[in-house]
């Protein structure tokens, strides 16, 4: 092979690698590529992490290493069904103890996002310093504020601002 074809077949690690086209199969809103294993595919489910996708895999008797495309759609119903009543330990559930019902659950996919929602306008309404900082947006966990979550860059001080070049006057003659 010659050098051409060699620095051809290197691939930049820094571009973002393009998933296989191949059959996508839906699950919870979801669309997972039918070449991930169950295990892995899972994981693209919102509100499910690898923990919870291994407490799945074993509770229904699925292989993690099956392909997401071979799955029936007996399967797909079971782990849809068990993904609304999830029975793992209380540590590893995403909502404990919430602050309305006072009881633990797992939520997942757009039930997530209006949760959240729901406890941030709670926060900001109540006008604790959680919820002043989301109203402001400044960071909510104790960061430092004075070299990060800069705004407004292009207006920051100190930048020299390009004044416009112009043409110097002509010289009217006597």
């Amino acid at each position: 092979m010659t050098e051409e074809k060699q620095v051809e077949k290197k691939k930049n690690p820094f571009i973002a690698r393009e998933e296989p086209t191949g059959k996508i199969v839906r699950i919870m809103q979801a669309d997972i590529p039918g070449a991930k294993t169950v295990y892995a595919g899972l994981t693209r489910i919102k509100g499910i992490s690898w923990a919870i996708s291994n407490v799945l895999c074993l509770k229904l008797g699925i292989s993690k290493t099956k392909k997401i495309e071979e799955l029936s759609k007996e399967e797909i119903q079971k782990i849809e069904e068990k993904m609304k009543n999830i029975d793992c330990p209380k540590f590893m559930l995403n909502r404990r103890d919430d602050f309305t019902t006072g009881k633990s659950a797992h939520i997942i996919t757009s039930d997530l996002d209006y949760e959240k929602e729901m406890d941030i306008k709670r926060l900001k309404k109540i006008r604790s310093y959680r919820g002043l900082r989301h109203a402001t947006g400044q960071p909510t966990r104790g960061q430092s504020t004075r070299s990060h979550f800069r705004t407004n860059r292009k207006r920051g001080v100190g930048m020299k601002v390009n004044k416009p070049v112009t043409a110097p006057r002509p010289v009217e003659k006597k």
